[in-house]
């Protein structure tokens, strides 16, 4: 097998125009909610990544016909759907596989989904999609390899009131896919509102679909017979962004990044502004820019205390950010504790930091505290997740030297082709084969 690595020099700041990436949380979903009809769907700005490919081989499977007319364009037909099992092997490669449980079993009344795969970064419960889809109507046989639901009756799923045991993105977006063909009316409170479930719930409508709360935790979903055919284009991928942001701040360097949607990111503006990171909108209200040359001071908060960053579900700071604070809390002058709520095991990567250089204290599992700005060095690495491989990418790029990043398939399904386009923005950074 073929593997990859990045040959990172550091030192050099980035600079130029960049546009990002379609959300990749919101690829995952809406590629999934294409099943809900037998008639086309075509998506637009759709990201050329790993995870991506690998869900569209997993519906290929199935029977779904996939065609790609155009560079980020995918238009997906299930009107020869045949199966309810998706490969088992392809399916444990990501996480976004456990989303074909819900439309599966709205469209034909049972569905074996394999245990789901991806990052390892703690453990990823699908508690809340099971109970959500109980509520609907459903029955479920849990092994050690797979989960089957099916219908409990010949009517199918029906619509309830579904209060969810934790704001979970992706079983609130298998409950929105199941109840959309769900008899009568649904009601789902403590659901999540980023970004990628809005762009679910818009697409779903575009359909013919019936949900009202958009953007908010209470969704009201008027199941509707059948779907017909529809056309969406994604949004900006907001985790991308974020991570543009902040490789820009630690280099020094200028950038400009188009159609951002900068209302997305104001729990991203007061993290990062507590490490004295500055971006503002362009006049026209789309674009993201991040000034040139600043001079990275931790904002201390009252009384002088050492400040805070801490996740939380949406609109509150992105769990998929933590990693890249901990980046930019490295290049920060003062001290700041980086509390990551929830996975258990995000935060181990901070091991290749001190490699290199970076002070900091692993509290526990869930908070690092970080005394910056630290010179970093260049060194060799593994990159452990999508997340922490973006991280350790702007750590090198900050760093004195050449450093070399392994297992950069993990970034590769998250971030297109993010080698390439870091080029064109100045960075050193080299693709090698072996």
């Amino acid at each position: 097998m073929t593997s990859e690595r990045f040959e990172i020099e550091g030192r050099r700041p980035v600079q130029g125009v960049i546009r990002p990436s379609g959300n990749k949380n919101a690829a995952l979903p809406l590629i999934a909610a294409t099943l809900l009809t037998d008639e086309e769907v075509v998506l637009r700005n759709v990201p050329e990544i790993r995870d991506v490919e690998v869900l569209l081989e997993v519906l290929d499977g199935l029977g779904v016909t996939i065609a790609k007319p155009a560079p980020g364009v995918v238009a997906l037909s299930a009107r020869a759907l045949r199966d309810d099992e998706p490969n088992n092997e392809a399916c444990r490669a990501i996480r976004g596989s456990v989303l074909l449980a819900g439309p599966l079993l709205a469209r034909r009344g049972r569905v074996t989904v394999p245990i789901p795969g991806g990052d390892v970064i703690g453990r990823r419960r699908i508690d809340t999609h099971v109970l959500a889809l109980r509520a609907l109507g459903a029955n479920v046989e849990a092994s050690v390899h797979a989960y089957t639901f099916t219908t409990s009756n010949s009517n199918g799923l029906e619509g309830q009131e579904i209060f969810l045991d934790e704001a979970s993105v992706t079983g609130t977006e298998n409950a929105i896919m199941a109840a959309s063909l769900a008899r009568g009316h649904t009601t789902i409170l403590n659901a999540a509102s980023e970004p990628h479930v809005q762009d679910l719930c818009r697409l779903i409508n575009a359909m013919g679909g019936r949900i009202q709360g958009i953007g908010t935790n209470q969704l009201e979903i008027d199941g509707v017979k059948e779907l017909h055919g529809a056309e969406y284009t994604l949004g900006p991928d907001y985790i991308e962004v974020g991570s543009l942001i902040m490789l820009a701040a630690v280099t020094g360097g200028e950038l400009c990044i188009q159609d951002a949607r900068p209302k997305e990111h104001r729990a991203t503006r007061i993290a990062f502004e507590k490490l004295g990171i500055h971006f503002e909108a362009s006049a026209s209200g789309d674009d993201i820019l991040v000034p040139g040359g600043q001079r990275l001071v931790v904002a201390s908060d009252l009384g002088d205390a050492v400040p805070k960053i801490e996740d939380a579900p949406w609109p509150g700071f992105p769990a998929d950010l933590t990693s890249i604070a901990v980046v930019g809390a490295t290049q920060s002058e003062g001290t700041v504790l980086i509390f990551e709520k929830l996975f258990e095991s995000r935060l181990f990567f901070v091991d290749r930091l001190a490699s290199m250089g970076a002070k900091l204290i692993l509290c526990d599992p869930h908070r690092v505290v970080i005394s910056g700005r630290s010179q970093l060095v260049a060194q060799e690495l593994v990159s452990p997740d999508i997340r922490a491989g973006m991280a350790l990418v702007i750590a090198a790029l900050c760093a004195n030297g050449k450093s070399i990043i392994h297992n950069v398939q993990q970034i590769d399904r998250g971030y297109e082709r993010i080698d390439e386009r870091l080029s064109h923005l100045g960075a050193r950074i080299v693709r090698r084969r072996s």
